[in-house]
C-alpha cells in the first residue's frame, strides 16, 4: 500500500543527513495480514546489532481471520493498518533490539500536529514512550517520546523544509496533502481518481479484494465509485507520476531552488488520528 518510491527517498535522505538508516516490517507485509485466515499475525522483521534479521512474535495469541481491509475510523481495532502494521512493527524494533535494553536514555520523535484531527490533539508532547520499562525489573528500557512540531500550523513545516532546501515528498507534488499510504483508506474521490489513473493494476487489485470479501473500504462506497467521483490531480499527468512509482530514488533530497508543491495546504487529506 506504501509509495514504491518512499523507502529509497528515506535512505536517500539519511545518507545525505548523516543518519542511520534502518527498518522493520511485517513479514508479508500489509497483504498478507489482509488475507489472514485462521491464522495468527505475522512475524515481525528487524535488524540485529550485526544487521542480520531477528524476527518476533507471531507465535502467541489467538488464531483470527481478517479477510477485510481497514475500516475509516479512529478505533484501531478496526483500523488494523495503523495497530498492526505500523505501531506493532515499531514497539517490536524497540522492544527486541538489544540496542534499547541497556538503560541509556534514547529519544524517539515522531511528527504528529495536533491541527491534523481531534485524536492528535490530544497527544502529549513529550512524554514516556509506550515501550518505555526505565528502571524495570527484567529490563532497562529509557525512552522518551518527543512530538516537536505537535503545536506547529501547516505554514510552519512548510516554512522550515523551505529554509533547509528539503525536497518534499512525491506525494506531495502528485498533489496530495499528506504523504500517507499511496491507497490510504482515508483517501477521498480525488486520491482515488488518481491512484486508478497512475496505477490501475494496483488499484484494480484493491477493487477486487472489495468484492471478493464484500466488505468495502468507505463502508458506503467502493473505491471505483469513488474514484468515479473524482478528478485526476494535475500532478499525476508529470514527471513526478515516474519518480513516486519508481522503488529507486535518484534525485537530490535538497536543493537550492525550492518550490512549495501543490499537495500544500490541501484539506481533507487526513484521517480521525
Amino acid at each position: 500500500m506504501d509509495w514504491p518510491c518512499t523507502e529509497a527517498y528515506c535512505e536517500a535522505f539519511a545518507k545525505h543527513f548523516g543518519f542511520r538508516y534502518a527498518r522493520s516490517w511485517k513479514v508479508g507485509g500489509f497483504e498478507r495480514e489482509l488475507l489472514r485466515e485462521n491464522a495468527r499475525t505475522a512475524q515481525v522483521a528487524t535488524p540485529g546489532l550485526g544487521g542480520e534479521i531477528m524476527l518476533t512474535g507471531g507465535t502467541g495469541g489467538s488464531l483470527n481471520t481478517r479477510r477485510r481491509f481497514p475500516q475509516v475510523s479512529a478505533n484501531l481495532s478496526v483500523r488494523w493498518c495503523s495497530s498492526s502494521c505500523k505501531i506493532e512493527v515499531g514497539n517490536r524494533y524497540f522492544t527486541n533490539h538489544p540496542r534499547f535494553g541497556d538503560g541509556r536514555k534514547r529519544l524517539v520523535i515522531t511528527g504528529e500536529r495536533a491541527e491534523e484531527s481531534a485524536a492528535r490533539a490530544t497527544y502529549a508532547t513529550f512524554e514516556p514512550h509506550r515501550a518505555d520499562r526505565r528502571g524495570g525489573r527484567f529490563v532497562n528500557r529509557w525512552l522518551d517520546h518527543w512530538r516537536p512540531v505537535h503545536g506547529w500550523q501547516e505554514a510552519a513545516v512548510w516554512s522550515i523544509l523551505e529554509r533547509h532546501g528539503v525536497v518534499p515528498h512525491p506525494a506531495y507534488w502528485i498533489g496530495l496533502g499528506r504523504a500517507s499510504c499511496q491507497f490510504c483508506i482515508f483517501g477521498g474521490p480525488d486520491q482515488w481518481a488518481t491512484m486508478r489513473y497512475i496505477s490501475p493494476v494496483r488499484f484494480d487489485r484493491i477493487a477486487a479484494k472489495e468484492r471478493e470479501f464484500r466488505v468495502t473500504i468507505h463502508r458506503v462506497l467502493t473505491v471505483e465509485e469513488q474514484a468515479d467521483r473524482g478528478e485526476i490531480l494535475p500532478g499525476a499527468h508529470t514527471e513526478w507520476r515516474e519518480i513516486a512509482l519508481s522503488p529507486t530514488w535518484d534525485r537530490p533530497v535538497v536543493t537550492s531552488q525550492w518550490v512549495l508543491p501543490p499537495g500544500a495546504f490541501r484539506k481533507g487529506c487526513a484521517g480521525p488520528t
